[in-house]
């Protein structure tokens, strides 16, 4: 017992030293994404990938259900206890009973304090140190002084715009207008994001293949589009979601296993992955994945007349910007086990938090500040004449 408690110390100092040193030095946490975190992702992520299933919500599952056992065996030690404490004599079965118990507990506790351990050491290796990596920019601040002009912003927006507009006319759609997709989504997925890395080495490599999960249903009423586990090293999609949004979230999910854990980062990947794919239904929903946060940051901007005055968003295109069709959420809504404004206030919160601790000082907002990446990726990258060019 002692050699165990020993071991699992020695790891959880390991492990607490490695956070403090990628809390300390952003060059400490910048080596180990290029060249040990790749490792992690094309060895334990070839095997998860080997799943047809999400293994990362195999976890969670396993560990709520661990919980649930663990809090329920400790109600019964304590009775139990109780029990044996009040009886004035006990005979030999009882007493066989109640050590039986608490040798099931010891060995039950010390497991938890192994998972626990290992819950610690893969935090901080594949989530906490991505965070103190150095950033595309400064994703601590608070974006509260404009970085660009309203014209610049005008025209980023426009542009976006004109491109939505240009390929709604060109998606392949059912008898009822809805969009439909041909093909293998994920692979094109992973197609999308080698092309990107031809250009960002960080971004070249093996992809673990993207899955669609199981509780959907549950993750539309957080009104999230995917997820990043890092005990999987996984890229998983909300299945339930409008089929538009599903090339963008693929690519945003996959920025992450290879070391952007920033949301705006994986945001702006995203979109690059997409706009850049060979696949007109990935570069629509590229376009589709940053039209609100450009839109809105315009239209909040500038007058209504003003706002009035620029391309508009046509209607194919506020049809397939949507979360969720009409349908869908009735089906989520039927089998709500809790209301979902609840569950989305509790999802809004704990993901606000989680940021927060991990050095993100705006929390949940920090998805937004795509937009100043995004006109830095126009204007400071050299990469503004591409908004003159009419989208075709």
């Amino acid at each position: 017992m002692k050699k165990q408690t020993l071991v699992m110390l020695s790891l959880l100092i390991i492990s607490a030293l490695f956070d403090f040193f990628a809390s300390i030095s952003a060059a400490f946490s910048d080596f180990y994404t290029i060249h040990f975190f790749p490792v992690l992702t094309g060895i334990y992520g070839r095997f998860t990938s080997l799943f047809p299933f999400s293994v990362g919500e195999f976890l969670l599952v396993i560990g709520l259900c661990w919980v649930i056992g663990l809090v329920l065996f400790t109600l019964l030690l304590i009775l139990n206890t109780l029990y044996m404490q009040l009886r004035k004599s006990a005979d030999a079965p009882a007493f066989r009973h109640y050590y039986a118990i608490r040798h099931a507990g010891a060995a039950i506790y010390s497991a938890t304090a192994w998972l626990l351990t290992i819950v610690f050491g893969v935090m901080s290796f594949n989530c906490f140190v991505l965070y103190h990596c150095t950033p595309i920019t400064d994703n601590t601040s608070d974006y509260t002084v404009p970085a660009y002009s309203e014209g610049q912003l005008a025209s980023v927006r426009d542009y976006i715009v004109e491109c939505a507009n240009a390929l709604a006319v060109q998606m392949p759609r059912d008898s009822d207008g809805n969009l439909v997709y041909n093909g293998n989504m994920q692979q094109a997925a992973i197609r999308s994001m080698q092309k990107l890395g031809a250009v960002n080495p960080r971004l070249s490599g093996f992809y673990v293949t993207p899955k669609a999960l199981i509780f959907s249903d549950f993750m539309s009423q957080q009104y999230m589009q995917g997820y990043y586990f890092p005990f999987s090293m996984e890229a998983n999609y909300n299945n339930v979601m409008y089929i538009s949004n599903k090339p963008f979230t693929m690519c945003h999910e996959l920025a992450h296993t290879h070391g952007y854990i920033y949301e705006d980062e994986a945001n702006l990947i995203g979109y690059l992955a997409c706009i850049g794919s060979d696949d007109l239904f990935f570069r629509y929903s590229g376009y589709l994945g940053l039209l609100n946060y450009v839109n809105n940051d315009y239209y909040k901007s500038v007058s209504k007349n003003e706002y009035a005055s620029h391309v508009a968003i046509n209607a194919l295109v506020k049809k397939d910007n949507r979360f969720l069709t009409d349908e869908s959420w009735k089906q989520v809504e039927k089998k709500a086990v809790v209301k979902t404004e609840t569950v989305k206030a509790a999802a809004s919160t704990f993901i606000d938090t989680n940021l927060k601790a991990n050095g993100i000082k705006s929390g949940k907002i920090s998805y937004t500040h795509v937009v100043n990446l995004l006109l830095d990726y126009y204007y400071e990258e050299g990469n503004s004449d591409v908004l003159l060019v009419q989208a075709s």
